[in-house]
């Protein structure tokens, strides 16, 4: 729930007409920026890992040419939700889950402490780069993406891929493959602009209908909510009339594809917002931009769903909504 809000003052009538333009925009500005983009060094999105665990993540994140720090925060997001405690139900262990056996073979002291502790991220983190890096050594020899090929090894065994000379026709692999390389692309800084989204039209005109709708606290939109909605109960309504499911909370809803800096961002990003602008596991509050410099949102207790100012000082960030990207969340995390 955001502190403080300043009102878009503008007239109704002009704003329906500047949301129409901006919809039919939406699709005019997917043909003029499809295929820009430029390469680059893989670094880290604003705030997307933890400021904790984030120097870790850059550092061991570049110890083989098969990860970068994007990739190897996508698998500890993936294996922890960032969660130094965390113990699954089948004995994983700490930020990167690994169980006993694997952590007792492939454990390093990272910080040179003279222990290997399972629950110390600067030991996890270190393990599951060097882990990730000796996997890709062995099947370093079979044909393909080498970072695809190590994916597929940690989830399928080395054997599996050298014996299909790659990723193999295992659906768990596949799709381990797949949640994985989505999500790295939800925690790297772009290089270049951001892929425009098409279905971000759609979610607009949900949203937009839903103008001037009391707020509830956790409220989804039901019948018996009287169509009530908080600030991602109305985003993730709005993603899902378009086929994309997003996670019903602000902060899971920030990794749900690539980040557009400010100026670079299109009607239907998502913008986010946080009193911590170096962690996205803090962020409170989420709302729909729809162009000009306003969201549509669902701001607080007392007040209606509502065009706002997206440019005050708890202002964290924007995810352009991919499929993909909000298909690779996890939805079953470890506790702890």
């Amino acid at each position: 729930m955001r502190k403080f809000w300043v009102f878009g003052g503008i007239g109704v009538g002009m704003v329906m007409c500047f949301l129409a333009l901006l919809v039919v925009g939406t699709y005019s500005a997917a043909a003029g920026l499809a295929g820009s983009g430029g390469g680059g060094a893989v670094a880290l999105a604003k705030g997307a890992v933890p400021a904790r665990f984030q120097p870790l993540v850059q550092k061991w994140g570049n110890l083989c040419p098969a990860i970068n720090p994007a990739l190897l925060a996508a698998q500890l997001y993936q294996e922890s939700g960032w969660n130094p405690r965390a113990q699954s139900h089948a004995a994983a262990q700490g930020i990167a889950q690994f169980i006993p056996g694997t952590w007792a073979t492939h454990g390093i002291d990272g910080n040179g402490d003279g222990k290997r502790d399972v629950w110390d991220p600067a030991d996890a983190i270190p393990s599951a780069a060097s882990y990730d890096c000796e996997l890709a050594g062995y099947v370093k020899k079979v044909p393909g993406d080498p970072t695809s090929n190590m994916l597929a090894a940690y989830n399928a065994g080395a054997y599996a891929v050298i014996k299909y000379g790659g990723v193999p026709p295992y659906k768990e692999t596949q799709n381990y493959v797949k949640i994985i390389r989505s999500l790295e692309k939800s925690f790297a800084r772009p290089v270049g602009r951001v892929a425009p989204s098409r279905q971000a039209a759609g979610a607009i005109y949900f949203a937009q209908k839903k103008l001037g709708t009391p707020y509830l606290w956790g409220g989804n939109g039901t019948p018996e909510q009287q169509g009530r909605f908080d600030c991602s109960g109305l985003t993730q309504a709005a993603y899902r009339t378009v086929g994309i499911d997003l996670p019903r909370v602000a902060n899971d809803q920030y990794n749900a594809g690539p980040h557009p800096s400010r100026d670079e961002l299109l009607p239907g990003d998502l913008v986010f917002f946080s009193d911590d602008l170096t962690n996205s596991r803090a962020i409170r509050h989420v709302g729909l931009y729809v162009g000009g410099g306003y969201m549509i949102n669902a701001p607080f207790t007392g007040a209606v769903i509502r065009f706002d100012k997206i440019d005050t000082p708890d202002y964290f960030g924007a995810t352009r909504v991919t499929k993909d990207g909000a298909a690779a969340l996890p939805t079953d995390l470890p506790t702890g």
